[in-house]
């Protein structure tokens, strides 16, 4: 993962906000700023945990009035307070978010923190989303150092890098290493669930013991599929041309509640697009298939012109090649008019998703079965 974004005040000031989408590392960060902040020896009683998962706007309101209490009354045998007002789920767009009592709750709070803290009380705000619209989150960047640990975007190009990036630490902490694509596939199975993944990352270190190197199979046998995960899943069965399966992983994905638009996106133009990149590559120009590091290889000697359309990492160092590594051999599945048709079939599926009032489900379902239904031989 990156590191997270920081605003405003510096990070010794007395209050200290953790916003993001990502709960995990939230949570954690939450928790190692009031560790750290908590002076050493400082008994049970030095610091307060507010929650703040509030049922309603009334709740709300009196959850702030509770901080507020807690920010101005000193421990029971003096010293530093650390005041932490847990997981926030009242500051963002929603309907407890927007009610008055929400609302007029944290802008007291603010008047608070604005009017400022006694000298050795800190306080530490985490929440899952935060309106950046309205006043109160200007007051509350003016006064605190602000860190957003945010999920990736599956829907979008190259999110694995971001989470590439935290797997990799996690492991090295753990003192492991991948064979070349084994680390890449993990982070297609587990997804954007960071918590997930580094539950699976300790999985795969008990497994091997002594043994610190982790291959493809062990992987693909070890590691759990996420939501994110099914998702890549479908891309699978576009890939070996699995019509059933690809069916049955879309009807789960739109009984969880998962945007048709967002299957359509994240799962089947990816996998269609990087079949077609492929099928054309290995037309055109020898490609090594022997192993991914092989592929990456042959990749790299081709001159600019045949990879400037290709998928790059978001830190360009390189080709986002995994997903076209996976691709190569399945392409021989396809005819290269089948993905060009394909491609086209998904443009039209997304115009129908967003202009008419067609069943999603039926769309997407036609879509595959136009894609994957077997070659009619004449």
């Amino acid at each position: 993962m990156p590191p997270p974004k920081k605003a405003a005040a510096t990070d010794s000031g007395p209050i200290h906000v953790i916003l993001g989408t990502d709960d995990a590392r939230v949570k954690e960060a939450a928790m190692k700023t009031v560790q750290r902040l908590t002076p050493p020896g400082a008994d049970e009683f030095a610091n307060e945990i507010i929650e703040g998962n509030a049922d309603n706007a009334e709740h709300a309101g009196q959850i702030c009035s509770n901080v507020i209490l807690a920010l101005q009354t000193m421990p029971f045998f003096g010293g530093a307070k650390v005041v932490w007002l847990k997981g926030a789920n009242f500051l963002g767009d929603t309907q407890t978010g927007k009610a008055q009592a929400a609302v007029q709750g944290f802008e007291n709070l603010l008047d608070v923190l604005e009017g400022g803290l006694g000298p050795d009380v800190k306080f530490v705000l985490s929440a899952n989303s935060i309106d950046k619209r309205r006043n109160s989150y200007k007051r509350l960047g003016k006064l605190a150092a602000i860190e957003v640990f945010d999920k990736p975007d599956t829907s979008k190009a190259g999110w694995e890098g971001a989470v590439l990036a935290q797997a990799s630490q996690k492991a090295k902490q753990l003192g492991l290493t991948f064979e070349s694509g084994a680390l890449d596939l993990l982070v297609q199975m587990a997804g954007d669930d960071t918590r997930q993944l580094e539950n699976e990352i300790e999985k795969i270190d008990l497994y091997l013991g002594e043994r610190r190197r982790c291959g493809i199979n062990t992987v693909r046998g070890l590691v759990s599929l996420s939501r994110a995960g099914v998702v890549w899943e479908i891309g699978n069965a576009i890939g070996v041309r699995d019509l059933q399966r690809a069916l049955e992983l879309l009807g789960v994905l739109l009984y969880q509640g998962q945007n048709a638009i967002g299957i359509l996106l994240g799962a089947i133009v990816p996998r269609v697009r990087s079949l077609l990149v492929v099928k054309e590559l290995a037309t055109k120009h020898k490609i090594n298939r022997a192993s991914y590091s092989g592929f990456t290889s042959s990749l790299d000697a081709l001159p600019p012109s045949a990879t400037a359309h290709l998928p790059r990492k978001k830190d360009g160092t390189g080709f986002n090649a995994y997903p076209l590594f996976l691709a190569l051999n399945e392409a021989g599945k396809f005819t290269l008019d089948e993905l060009h048709a394909a491609l086209e079939a998904c443009l039209e599926a997304n115009v129908k998703l967003v202009t008419t009032q067609l069943d999603s489900k039926v769309v997407l379902e036609r879509l595959l079965v136009g894609m994957l239904s077997p070659r009619v031989t004449r």
